[in-house]
């Protein structure tokens, strides 16, 4: 059941780097860019269009392969996703972040506030 630091980082990273692959970058001549358009604005074009729910999917094989117990597998699968999703942040570029859904409430929709 032990799980070497060479293993787990090698998990991260290639989760990570397929992950990205897959949401974000275009592929070798265009390839995976073609293949997200042609999965279209259905589950499957959803689905590889953010990285979030790439990287869940793209570990679970990962996990699999590195761990050697369902326990440990479970935990791996969450914990590459999550590690991949953490490395995309601390590498994405400023302009490629998207911002976050934020939406403030008007004035006057308040229940408890009465004039």
């Amino acid at each position: 059941m032990e799980l070497h630091f060479y293993w787990a980082s090698l998990g991260i990273l290639a989760v990570w780097r397929v992950s990205h692959l897959l949401a974000i970058e275009s592929g070798p001549w265009d390839l995976v860019a073609r293949l997200r358009q042609s999965a279209g604005a259905g589950f499957w074009g959803t689905l590889l269009g953010c990285l979030n729910c790439v990287s869940l999917w793209v570990a679970a094989p990962f996990a699999w392969w590195i761990g050697e117990q369902w326990k440990e597998r479970l935990l791996l699968w969450l914990s590459f996703s999550g590690a991949a999703i953490l490395l995309e942040r601390v590498t994405a570029r400023e302009s490629e972040t998207l911002p976050s859904a934020y939406v403030e409430d008007q004035e006057g929709e308040h229940v408890l506030r009465q004039k």
